[in-house]
């Protein structure tokens, strides 16, 4: 029966990725529901949303990262 749910709410996030998450949650999550169906029955949906938390984390990480490089002056070159 847990595997029919985690099979919907898999479903349910795959068909709404596009209106809601960046691919940055979408591979958190697949990694995370993964590694929570590998520990035990009924962790993949909790691994799912710790996995896309994780990469929403990281994502905004690397936008802030990438958006001080921009704003930094370029040093002429002598």
């Amino acid at each position: 029966m847990t595997r029919w749910i985690a099979a919907a709410a898999f479903l349910a996030l795959v068909s709404a990725a596009p209106a809601m998450a960046k691919p940055s949650c979408l591979k958190g999550a697949a990694l995370g529901a993964a590694s929570g169906h590998m520990a035990g029955s009924g962790h993949a949906v909790a691994g799912a949303a710790a996995g896309c938390a994780v990469g929403s984390h990281e994502r905004g990480n690397a936008d802030r990262a990438a958006a001080r490089q921009q704003q930094q002056p370029q040093q002429p070159s002598h």
